[in-house]
Formats: C-alpha cells, sequence, structure tokens
C-alpha cells in the first residue's frame, strides 16, 4: 500500500526516521499515537483560533486526547474547523455540561453484572474488553472511561457461563481490535466455548483510524471464530481511504459481514450531500450503512449533537435518490439505558 501525500508529510514532520515499513506497522502507529498540543500543533500550522484553545486547555478536555500518525494525516488534508477535525481534536466547549447530559447517559453503571459486562437486553450483554481506543472520537459516550479498562475476564467468563439465556456477545470498549491477536483469540475463544453463546459482534473503529490493523493474520483469527459480525465505525467520506478500503475489502473478502454505525455530529455530517456520499461508498466496499445515530445525551458533547428533526429530513430526502441499503435505520439511546429507540425518517 502507497503512503498517501499527507502521510509522508505527518512522517517527514515528525517521525523523519521512520521507515515506510514501520509506517504500515499497526503497534507502531499505535506506540507512535500524538497525545499533546505541541505534537499536534506542529503537524497542523494551520490549526484555527478556536482549535488552539481547546489544545492548549487540557484542564477542559473531557477525555485524553490520542489520534493515530494515520489518522493525523487526514487531519492535515481536512481544513481548519473541518469536519473531521471537530471529531478529533478536543474543543472548549467540552467543559459545557447543559441541562439534560449524563456522565454515563446509557446508565451502563445500573446495568453492569460484572466488571466490564453491561446488560441492558434479555438475551444479550455488551462486554467492554478494553478502554483503549486507536484514537479517541470526542464526542465518545464513554469517556468517563476512556483510556482505562474495568474488564475482568475471568468474572465476566464466569457470569457468562452461569446465564445461559445470553446468546448474543457485542464485544466493544474501547476497541478491542486495539488488542494483539494472541490475546484476542483466546478471548474469541473463551466466549466461543460457552455452549449458549451463538453469536459474537464486534464494535470497532480501527478501519476508519487504524487500517494497517487489519492484517491477514487478524482476519485469521477473526474467520475461526464466525459466525462473527462486525460493527465498523465511518463517520464522514473523507475516512475512505484507500487504506480504509483495502482493510474492509479483506474483512469481507473473509466471509465477515461489516455493518457502519454513523452518529449524526452538527457540522460534521449532518447533511444531505455527506450521507448520501458516505453510504453509497460504504456500499460499493460491501458495508452495509446500519445505523444513524442521534448523539448520546453525553455531558460535554452539546456542541457536537445536530438534532432529531435535521436527521429525519436528511434520511427523507435520501429516499427516491440511493438505494434502500444506503439508507440506515435512524436510532437513539434513551438516557438511563433500556435500548435502542428508532427515530424514522418521518415526523
Amino acid at each position: 500500500m502507497q503512503i498517501s501525500p499527507s502521510e509522508q508529510g505527518i512522517r517527514r514532520r515528525l517521525f523523519p526516521a521512520a521507515t515506510a515499513a514501520q509506517w504500515h506497522d499497526w503497534r507502531w502507529q499505535l506506540r507512535h499515537r500524538i497525545r499533546d498540543a505541541a505534537t499536534i500543533a506542529r503537524a497542523l500550522p494551520d490549526l484555527s483560533a478556536r482549535e488552539l484553545r481547546g489544545l492548549h486547555a487540557p484542564n477542559a478536555w473531557r477525555m485524553p486526547l490520542a489520534i493515530t500518525p494515520y489518522y493525523l494525516a487526514l487531519l492535515a488534508d481536512d481544513e481548519p474547523d473541518g469536519p473531521l477535525r471537530r471529531t478529533m481534536l478536543p474543543d472548549m466547549r467540552e467543559a459545557r455540561h447543559v441541562t439534560g447530559e449524563y456522565a454515563d447517559p446509557l446508565g451502563e453503571a445500573a446495568h453492569t453484572v460484572a466488571p466490564g459486562l453491561i446488560r441492558a437486553y434479555p438475551h444479550k450483554v455488551l462486554l467492554l474488553a478494553t478502554g483503549d481506543c486507536a484514537s479517541f472520537c470526542r464526542y465518545c459516550t464513554r469517556a468517563r472511561t476512556a483510556g482505562k479498562s474495568t474488564i475482568r475476564w475471568n468474572l465476566a467468563l464466569a457470569w457468562l457461563r452461569r446465564n445461559p439465556d445470553i446468546t448474543d456477545v457485542l464485544i466493544s470498549g474501547g476497541d478491542p481490535l486495539t488488542l494483539d491477536d494472541v490475546t484476542l483469540d483466546k478471548r474469541l475463544a473463551a466466549i466461543r466455548a460457552i455452549p449458549h453463546i451463538k453469536l459474537i459482534r464486534i464494535g470497532t473503529k480501527v478501519p476508519a483510524v487504524l487500517p494497517q490493523r487489519i492484517t491477514p493474520a487478524l482476519v485469521s483469527v477473526l474467520r475461526r471464530h464466525r459466525p462473527l459480525w462486525i460493527s465498523v465505525h465511518f463517520t464522514h467520506p473523507a475516512e475512505l481511504t484507500p487504506a480504509a478500503a483495502a482493510a474492509c475489502r479483506r474483512l469481507v473478502d473473509a466471509g465477515i459481514p461489516l455493518m457502519n454505525q454513523t452518529v449524526l455530529l452538527r457540522g460534521v455530517n449532518d447533511d444531505l450531500q455527506t450521507l448520501t456520499r458516505l453510504n453509497e461508498e460504504l456500499l460499493l466496499l460491501g458495508v452495509k450503512p446500519y445505523y444513524l445515530h442521534q448523539g448520546d445525551l453525553a455531558a460535554g458533547t452539546a456542541h457536537l449533537r445536530s438534532t432529531v428533526a435535521r436527521g429525519r429530513n436528511i434520511l427523507r430526502q435520501m429516499s427516491g435518490r440511493v438505494p434502500g441499503y444506503a439508507i440506515p435505520l435512524f436510532m437513539f439511546d434513551p438516557p438511563g439505558g433500556g435500548g435502542k429507540m428508532p427515530l424514522g425518517p418521518a415526523g
């Protein structure tokens, strides 16, 4: 895979000694995530005044800063205050908590049945395999646990073995694909060995922010544990680079279905042109646009949260313009948990 001009620019500016092989190594990318304002400023000399204020106010950050060198190159291609930058660069407004926002908007603490294991539905559970992500999205609903792992695998597995009514496990985090192949293989095997677990799903943004992670070795691990479904998280068509496309195709070619979940974000993707292009291009990669999420009521995210009316209007306009496969379900997670609620294109 070629290194794009913007990637070459970031490599020369921040990592002049790095080889092309290192750049393509997902472990190198993880080790060299950018976590401080000074390095961001070196990489992005055109930062806006708003972006500079947000970066230089770490006490206002609602969660850690971490961006892979690969994804930082996408931010370098973005304009100041552009859509990708809004999703990754801290903002002073993260310190503002408006009425109706929550640190734990989905009520996950109340539904926790074992450390890192959440049961909000009768027959399925959410397993938080790690607190780490390749890159931290500023609108994350789990900012309170970003960078922290709560899972205790032995306790979680013991609970699953004792509860035969659970048939479906969604593994998320953090991002489970930041785990190494051996660890991921062992943990998937332990879950698959539980007789009543029929379906395993993984939620990940790795194909968008760290496509180098989708190696043939990882695909072999995942293929061993089918039936396995993966929910990917592409937010904007600028994320659909050749590297990301190759990562998705590698998974699809291995017989692993990919479903995309997008959060509706103000000034990022809450317009007809952006969502239409994103979803049509995903279909060409074999990825089904599955959910369009109304932003959770997570504290400090009001500046990024679009409106239900805007989401409905976009979906109405998409109807008849694009294949039905390209129109996702519009969903909202009410505060306190209890499951997703469909919002629909009408109203």
